[in-house]
């Protein structure tokens, strides 16, 4: 059985927001997804990565037919 339950990890520990779905012994997989910052009492996400549209400015663009269906897959649809 998969499942994902919300957590935070903070000074060494691991905090769980919901009740996991068994009280057996079990595996777990813990994955880290962003950092969290707390600025005046609220938690703010910091978020990594590239903002949509930065690199336009460096010669980079999405082609108008990008959605178009492609040549090579005409046969099969």
């Amino acid at each position: 059985m998969y499942a994902a339950i919300n957590g935070v990890f903070e000074n060494g520990q691991l905090t769980l927001q919901e009740a996991p779905p068994t009280k057996k012994k079990t595996r777990v997989l813990v994955m880290f997804l962003e950092e969290i910052e707390t600025t005046k009492g609220e938690e703010v996400i910091k978020k990594k990565g590239i903002k949509l549209g930065s690199l336009a400015s460096k010669g980079y663009s999405i082609p108008d037919d990008f959605n178009a269906p492609l040549d090579d897959l005409k046969d099969y649809m």
